[in-house]
């Protein structure tokens, strides 16, 4: 029980420093993680009850909170989670929380529908209709109206007289579950001698953990890690697995369905307003023990957190990149460490980072090295473009047509993989030379030709395509260069008009259930050749499919992304991966003007590792992650001077430290985004050096000028 004079420290959901003192009436009982309403100004806010102890404003100018909410308090694993990414990450507190209470509707408690049972010795006047709802009663069960009505098969008007007569009284009906328990005990399928090893290494796991589990494309890892899952349920606690895009994995959830019996509690930006509420809530308060979720569950309120898998670990998809910027996967690591949990990551192309961890023993590692079964992997060869060229204005090469008529005679699948996305992504006038491209970008506008529509893929400015050049006004002068995918599907048709043939990519799907539709079509073989973005890598399983064409391997290759290499080897060998895996095998064939490349090269012969340990090598000599550490600022402004007026007044105050150098400022790539001007320094240091330190000391000695905005990106991913 507080005392009168106790102070609370609150942390509000808003960009602030620090929590905020108030005063805790007497006789009210809070301690740290509860859920409490609070004024702020003239209007209430939810907050949570902070570990860090209140300030010194006098008690009679504090505010009392309002009211203490019915929820379990947020663990104390949660709060220093919270804690620790917002210092991190140097974003305030306040940001973090706002991410663990992204759903203000679940802290009230759901509005209960009011449900009637048949009052004992009423007495009424008997007809049909009141027969049928007392003979549906008679369970004694309390029902709202509208399943009295359905189930008895009246109108609800006829209920409605029934309560006005008092023979239907209003009784308390418990909300309906919305997640039941996980059968941990329920048989899976038969494991490899391999898989029972790794699984019986998962499934003892104790306190924190962190395990790289790496196997071929196809090995099981899913299987294997199911057991990790069932031993952590087993134990009753809460369970947290993170797919890189969770609304493209319905085939995943089946398989989770399968070995447990019931579905997971999903949780990702498609999920109805109204289903992330009853989510968020049921996760708090331990009903559902087993959640599956993009990044952002990482910030559920897991009181009994037993067990967190991240799933293709090495996925950028794992990266936010606005707001409060972080990782999820060395985020998940670090909640891990902090609630003393084993945390498993999973890949069949592990990142550098997560590679060397594994090498100088900061985690474990368990490899699977052969495919599930008698799936074999597929044989991957390269086709040299400058051997090959395609006709004038295609982008298949004879032999990538060739195999896709062999399989389609074969009576197999076939994929066809493009990273990119609409129709073309550059459109000009050639008479005049004029480009479209966006107002508010750096970009080109892409052509989607289907949407009859010209997009940015950064702002999502759209165009309709005009009938004559904006510049010079001819007509019929305006064309499309490269391909995209629909202007791929467009050359399959033509090249084969027999087959049934579809496109996969994200601009396309307009929702997670028209994926689950394509994706059944392919299991049912009601599709020929698929044609696909990244989307088509991402662990989906299509027994007949047993040709993958990569059409432009090279497309990732360009630019100075440091990650380049191995974000294209890692994509390109996912790829490969959805080839062969049931009982015939697979091929894979590569379309590529560098075949001499070494991610090509890794590529056909299929090694991983020796890719990983070249990978590593060049990033050691360069002093760059995972062998050195990086953080990007990036300035920007709607006016380029003060961008650049900002950015040189950063630059020329940073401070002057041994093992820190600052590169820049420069251009960013997208010098231009959603109509801000943006200029980029790099931060370089060698380990040990305290990031976080360095960058508080320095940002804080250089006001930001009131247009500006700094984003700092801690150890960036990306560098558009």
């Amino acid at each position: 029980m507080t005392e009168p004079d106790t102070r609370l420290a609150v942390l509000l959901p808003l960009p602030l420093a620090g929590a905020y003192d108030y005063a805790a009436p007497a006789g009210l009982m809070v301690r740290p993680g509860q859920y409490v309403r609070v004024p702020l100004g003239n209007r209430y806010l939810e907050g949570v009850v902070w570990d860090s102890p209140p300030g010194s404003v006098a008690l009679t100018k504090l505010k009392p909170i309002q009211a203490v909410l019915d929820l379990p308090p947020m663990a104390e694993a949660a709060r220093r989670f919270i804690d620790w990414v917002a210092a991190y990450t140097l974003s305030p507190p306040g940001a973090v929380l706002k991410m663990a209470l992204s759903v203000q509707e679940a802290l009230e408690p759901p509005k209960r529908q009011a449900a009637y049972r048949w009052a004992e010795g009423a007495e009424v006047k008997p007809t049909p209709a009141r027969k049928r709802i007392q003979e549906l009663l008679a369970d004694g069960l309390a029902r709202p109206v509208s399943e009295i009505a359905v189930g008895a098969g009246v109108g609800a008007g006829a209920v409605r007289d029934l309560v006005k007569l008092g023979a239907l009284t209003q009784a308390p009906q418990a909300p309906p579950r919305l997640f039941h328990a996980p059968d941990w005990g329920r048989p899976g399928p038969t494991l490899s001698p391999d898989q029972q090893a790794v699984a019986a290494e998962l499934r003892q796991a104790e306190g924190y953990s962190v395990t790289l589990l790496d196997g071929v494309t196809g090995s099981g890892k899913t299987e294997v890690y199911f057991e990790a899952v069932a031993a952590a349920l087993q134990k009753g606690r809460q369970v947290l697995v993170l797919l890189p895009e969770i609304a493209l994995s319905a085939q995943w959830l089946e398989r989770f369905k399968a070995r447990f019996g019931v579905a997971p509690a999903v949780w990702h930006s498609e999920v109805t307003p109204a289903r992330r509420r009853d989510t968020w809530r049921a996760v708090a308060e331990g009903q559902a023990r087993l959640v599956v979720g993009a990044r952002s569950a990482l910030f559920l309120p897991l009181a009994e957190l037993g067990l967190i898998i991240v799933d293709e670990e090495h996925d950028q998809a794992f990266k936010q990149e606005e707001g409060v910027i972080y990782h999820a996967r060395d985020m998940a690591v670090v909640r891990a460490h902090l609630g003393g949990i084993p945390c498993i990551l999973a890949s069949a192309t592990p990142s550098l980072e997560t590679a060397a961890n594994a090498r100088q023993g900061r985690y474990k590692h368990v490899h699977l090295p052969s495919r599930h079964g008698s799936a074999e992997l597929p044989d991957v060869k390269r086709i040299d473009m400058r051997k090959f060229p395609p006709q004038r204005h295609a982008w298949l090469s004879e032999p990538l047509v060739r195999a896709v008529d062999e399989t389609l005679k074969a009576g197999e699948q076939s994929l066809l993989f493009l990273n990119r996305r609409g129709y073309a992504p550059l459109t000009l006038c050639r008479s005049c030379g004029y480009r479209f491209q966006c107002p508010n970008c750096t970009a080109w506008m892409v052509e989607h030709r289907s949407q009859h529509k010209l997009v940015c893929h950064h702002c999502g400015h759209t165009l309709p395509p005009p009938d004559a050049c904006p510049s010079c006004g001819e007509k019929e002068t305006l064309v499309a260069l490269g391909p995209g995918v629909e202007r791929l599907a467009e050359e399959a048709v033509a090249r084969f008009p027999d087959a049934r043939i579809e496109v996969m990519a994200s601009d396309l799907m307009e929702s997670p259930r028209a994926i689950t539709e394509l994706v059944g079509r392919m299991e049912r073989h009601e599709i020929d050749i698929l044609i696909g973005t990244q989307m088509v890598a991402k662990g989906h399983h299509f027994p007949q499919l047993t040709l993958v064409g990569v059409v432009d391997a090279d497309l990732g290759l360009a630019g100075g992304d440091l990650r380049a290499s191995e974000k294209t080897f890692q994509l390109l060998w996912q790829v490969a991966g959805r080839a062969g895996r049931a009982l015939k095998k697979g091929r894979v064939l590569v379309q590529t003007w560098q075949p001499e490349h070494p991610v090509m090269a890794a590529l056909s012969h299929g090694d991983v590792e020796r890719f990983l340990e070249a990978e590593a090598e060049e990033r050691r000599k360069a002093g760059m992650p995972p062998f050195g550490r990086l953080a990007g600022l990036i300035v920007s402004s709607p006016d380029p001077a003060t961008t650049s007026r900002y950015a040189q007044a950063l630059a020329s105050a940073a401070p002057r430290q041994e093992g820190v150098e600052v590169l820049g400022p420069a251009p960013a790539p997208l010098a231009l985004l959603r109509g801000r001007h943006r200029a980029r320094l790099l931060v370089k240091t060698a380990f040990g050096i305290k990031m976080q330190t360095y960058l508080r000391r320095w940002l804080g000695a250089v006001p930001c000028p009131k247009q500006a905005r700094i984003q700092v990106d801690v150890d960036p991913v990306s560098f558009y």
